[in-house]
């Protein structure tokens, strides 16, 4: 058992991106895991960690054997999870990676619900904008775009099955600079841009009587989508430029007027985010209980974008 929580310890201390997280996630100490790493690699003979100053990265050993340990402790999980059966209620650990967009406009109408019906279930949820490997990371579920899943996944619909992108701007900017017409008009326009992580500046995307149109705006800011997104509407609000965000994100600001809707007739409407994982024949129950909480509460969700 000692080498089984060593190599749990490695998997924690990887997955945390540190000796920190990983104590925080596993309820440990950072020597405890420390000395279980120096334990590991002595009994292997070979390193597995690079460990600097501010983080941990596995080795090419190293990532090979995490590359291997995922299926096996999922199978173990799996395995321990089938006492589950037995209770009365579901209980342990769930653990989501999720984008921002999902934590802010699809979940919070989704958890309060799911915690009081099972209180004995651990959430954990992990924002995150990287498309990771689930069982690699020791995470149960996570939720993406169509797009963006992989084709061995299991995916179920969460949240509004159509969303849309909204481009708005205050109306002191709309005063001053004037409403684009067209989408070809924002060229000419204070834009305020967003990008994922080592990605090129995303291409904002319209769409009208079937003509869609990509437009490589150019503006005074750039954030990170996802995190950054808050201040680009924050700059939006004080009239420096047009946001391009989800429709939901902008809706208070909408509602009140201190957005106003640019180019409306041309927002493009796509499908909702999915509750994805990988395909087995026993799910742990507490990802099983929160599937079958996602299908008792899919019409909240199921009228159609305006």
């Amino acid at each position: 058992m000692s080498k089984l929580d060593d190599l749990a310890a490695f998997a924690a201390v990887v997955r945390e991106r540190g000796f920190r997280g990983a104590a925080r996630a596993t309820g440990t100490s950072a020597s405890r895991l420390s000395e279980a790493l120096r334990r590991l690699e002595a009994e292997l003979g070979v390193r597995l960690l690079h460990r600097t100053t501010r983080n941990v990265a596995p080795t090419e050993a190293g990532a090979r054997l995490l590359e291997r340990l995922g299926p096996a402790f999922a199978e173990i999980d799996a395995a321990l999870d089938t006492v589950n059966g037995f209770r009365e209620r579901p209980a342990g650990p769930l653990r989501l990676n999720v984008p921002l967009s999902a934590a802010r406009l699809v979940l919070p109408a989704i958890v309060p619900a799911f915690l009081a019906a099972y209180p004995e279930i651990r959430l954990e949820v992990v924002v995150d904008e990287r498309f990771v490997d689930l069982v690699a990371e020791g995470y149960d579920a996570g939720i993406r775009y169509e797009e963006r899943l992989e084709q061995d996944m299991v995916a179920i619909p969460i949240g509004p099955r159509r969303q849309r992108f909204a481009a708005a701007a205050a109306p002191a900017y709309l005063a001053r600079r004037g409403h684009p017409e067209h989408p070809r008009d924002l060229m000419q326009h204070a834009c305020l841009n967003g990008r994922f992580s080592g990605r090129p500046i995303s291409a904002w995307e319209f769409e009208r009587h079937g003509e869609s149109l990509r437009v490589q705006v150019q503006g005074p800011l750039t954030v990170g989508l996802g995190a950054g997104a808050d201040l680009a509407v924050d700059a939006a609000l004080a009239g420096v430029g047009i946001v391009y965000l989800f429709e939901d994100w902008l809706r208070t600001h909408l509602e009140r007027g201190a957005l106003v809707p640019v180019l409306e007739p041309w927002w493009q409407c796509f499908s909702g985010p999915f509750l994805y994982y990988p395909g087995r024949r026993l799910l742990p129950a507490p990802l099983r209980a929160f599937v079958d909480h996602l299908q008792r509460a899919r019409p909240a969700f199921d009228a159609p974008a305006t």
